[in-house]
């Protein structure tokens, strides 16, 4: 016997949006000068990326056209710090884990800005390690995103800028479950993306290790494929 149920009310229950948050990283990216054809120009492309995959010593500290044409540190993280530390109550004591930390200087910098924070990082780049900001130098391995060798829920917050596009699409989408397996309630990602053709050319033209880059409807379907529940940012080359 079928039963037809006519003008009853479904609640509907709206889905929860992960907030999204711009102002931390673009603090740092709009400082820079980019001249997006000289960058597809000066050198062959595929083999500047080649060279730049390895991330040794030229992607960090060699020419620009392979990298950042030299990582040092020079106090410009300390703004993202600061605003991150405010935004997510950050206490002495407090546990932070950078996906992707490079040399450290953003964790670093949470050092400066709340004295007594326990920081941890993880980087795929030996040279990176090798070279990291003395003073936490022995806080920070090499490791790669898709296995975080750490207990689950055991970081205040997790944090992961411009490294998860790094990532083939099955690796991704294990980083982000590594990432969400680890971290209690606060995380942060910041990835590249694009809005429209002129910034997808201009990161195909600026990018040199990217595995994958989407539109951030694209980026926002990964994360709740993958169960990402924390907030993100995107950079944009505009």
């Amino acid at each position: 016997m079928m039963f037809l149920a006519i003008g009853l009310k479904v609640p509907f229950k709206k889905e929860k949006k992960m907030p999204q948050i711009d102002e931390f990283i673009s603090l740092v990216h709009k400082k820079s000068n980019r001249d997006y054809l000289k960058r597809v120009t000066e050198f062959p492309k595929a083999e500047a990326s080649r060279i730049s995959k390895q991330f040794d010593y030229d992607y960090w500290d060699g020419d620009r056209k392979f990298g950042y044409g030299g990582h040092h540190y020079d106090g410009r993280w300390r703004v993202v710090a600061e605003r991150m530390a405010s935004h997510y109550g950050l206490k002495p004591g407090d546990k932070i884990l950078d996906v992707g930390c490079g040399k450290g200087f953003l964790l670093y910098e949470f050092t400066q800005v709340v004295p007594g924070v326990q920081v941890t990082g993880i980087d795929i780049s030996k040279y990176a390690i090798d070279n990291a900001k003395e003073e936490i130098k022995s806080h920070l391995s090499i490791g790669n995103a898709k296995v975080l060798p750490y207990p689950e829920n055991n970081f205040d917050l997790v944090i992961s800028i411009n490294s998860l596009h790094n990532l083939y699409c099955y690796d991704l989408e294990t980083a982000l479950h590594e990432i969400e397996r680890v971290g209690k309630k606060n995380k942060y990602i910041c990835m590249d993306s694009y809005r429209t053709e002129e910034e997808k050319t201009n990161l195909l033209y600026w990018q040199l290790t990217c595995e994958c880059f989407f539109t951030p409807q694209e980026w926002e379907w990964w994360f709740k494929k993958a169960g990402y529940t924390g907030d993100y940012g995107f950079i944009y080359f505009e």
